[in-house]
């Protein structure tokens, strides 16, 4: 289990290397705008990838960033299977990573409530 969890962590790395040089560098599609992969998942069987992808802008935006990330999935496979030595490229699902929005909105709820007051414990109060 071990050596099989080595490899696909090793092919998660390098796909999530390769899936951000081919998103800067050669995917064309207007929609897609600004992206950064965040992580790449891959199933032992190296049958399939979730890329997970943080996408600026409000909900309208990041849906038709990822439809168009959804569209190129083809093309960078095939690229993927140019570039990259191994035997088999996993079948790329691109997945929102909603992490800086909960982090954000944690943030904004934590300087709603304020600093909390410590009381001193021991003392007398009046």
């Amino acid at each position: 289990m071990g050596r099989e969890y080595a490899r696909t962590q090793r092919v998660a790395q390098l796909l999530k290397e390769e899936i951000s040089r081919l998103l800067q560098r050669e995917v064309k599609d207007a929609r897609v705008g600004m992206v950064t992969v965040t992580d790449v998942r891959v199933t032992r069987d190296l049958k399939y990838a979730d890329v997970f992808v943080y996408l600026s802008g409000d909900e309208d935006r990041r849906a038709a960033a990822l439809e168009g990330l959804t569209s190129a999935a083809g093309f960078m496979r095939s690229r993927l299977g140019r570039d990259l030595r191994i035997r088999r490229i996993p079948e790329l699902r691109f997945v929102m990573d909603r992490t800086q929005d909960y982090a954000a909105r944690i943030h904004q709820l934590l300087s709603e409530v304020g600093p909390i007051e410590e009381s001193d414990e021991g003392e007398d109060e009046r």
